[in-house]
């Protein structure tokens, strides 16, 4: 498992498209923060900052934490004198029982002159002719704590490009920072899944070109051939059946019995026409090549009970689904 001090480190220098602003702000300029709002009476990151580190990639039905009324972030007041800081973030771990989980986590460091120096330090003057790599690193969400339980939310002073300066992210490394809570926000991979081989969350592709316009019918150039497949069957909530993108929840799922792939084939060749459907699919089978190599199939398993048949590149082609193909992608 990583240590404390690597995942404050890689938890700074997380990294997502964008660029580097084009607007001055130079040391001391008009675009310096003003002091950081004190607060009487930390507490712990689950009441101070419920959804730090929140990053949502899929829908969820889940009630999301209440929203929280942050204090301004701002200069150290030089009549605060910090004696801890607090970062609060989140990490993907492995579940108890197999899987992945996200879990909240809470560190904690008294050792933090070097990230006080650091904190203090100016914004360097943006723009201009400085070479600026492509990555925004985004900074934790951090407090500092003084002697009587006060607390504030630091302005963490920029370089050139517009990114944290060095100094923090050498200092924000340095301290021992020690784990004091963790709590689990939401399972991302269920134990079932892992075994599967599945993504515990899918998206119905099939809706999704359906619903856009496409695809075409299956034509006479399709082939049924293919190496072993992966089941994966998922089901959608109500609320997101409608959606522009329905994510549908990990059911069943594992490598497709020998027995069962001959008679999908042909069921997936058949050259019936598409009925006239708008009917969302509570359920979807998705099924993938074991060594990656081919197309992936979508099958409706009620509603429509449409199949898509969809290569990594090119058009995806429709065609009809029955009975005797939902039958087939039951539990293995």
């Amino acid at each position: 498992m990583r240590s404390s001090r690597t995942v404050l480190a890689v938890a700074l220098l997380g990294m997502a498209l964008g660029g580097c602003g084009a607007t001055d702000i130079g040391p001391g300029g008009a675009d310096e923060p003003g002091p950081a709002q004190i607060v009487d009476g930390w507490t712990s990151c689950a009441e101070a900052a419920p959804r730090a580190g929140e990053m949502i990639t899929v829908p969820t039905t889940e009630t999301p934490p209440p929203a929280v009324k942050e204090p301004t972030i701002g200069r150290i007041d030089p009549a605060f004198t910090p004696v801890a800081a607090v970062i609060c973030g989140r990490e993907i771990r492995p579940g108890p029982n197999g899987g992945q989980e996200q879990v909240a986590t809470e560190r904690r460091a008294e050792q933090i002159a070097p990230l006080l120096t650091a904190l203090r330090l100016p914004s360097e003057q943006t723009g201009g002719e400085v070479a600026c790599t492509l990555e925004m690193v985004v900074p934790p969400w951090m407090a500092l704590v003084d002697d009587r339980g006060r607390w504030l939310r630091p302005h963490i002073p920029t370089d050139s490009c517009g990114k944290p300066r060095a100094e923090v992210i050498a200092a924000s490394a340095g301290p021992q920072w020690t784990t004091v809570d963790t709590r689990t926000i939401r399972q991302i991979e269920s134990a079932a899944a892992e075994a599967a081989g599945c993504a515990q969350q899918w998206t119905d592709l099939l809706w999704v070109e359906t619903r856009n316009g496409g695809p075409g019918p299956a034509g006479p150039g399709l082939s049924p051939a293919a190496g072993p497949l992966r089941l994966c069957v998922y089901e959608v909530p109500a609320s997101l059946q409608e959606g522009e993108k329905p994510a549908g929840d990990f059911v069943y799922g594992g490598p497709l019995p020998p027995e069962r792939q001959a008679g999908l084939f042909r069921a997936l060749s058949n050259r019936r026409a598409v009925v006239d459907c708008a009917t969302p699919a509570t359920r979807f089978a998705v099924l993938r090549p074991l060594d990656g190599a081919g197309p992936d199939r979508y099958v409706e398993l009620d509603g429509c009970r449409r199949f898509l048949v969809a290569p990594a590149t090119g058009v995806g082609q429709l065609g009809q689904g029955d009975d005797a193909l939902v039958a087939l992608l039951g539990p293995v």
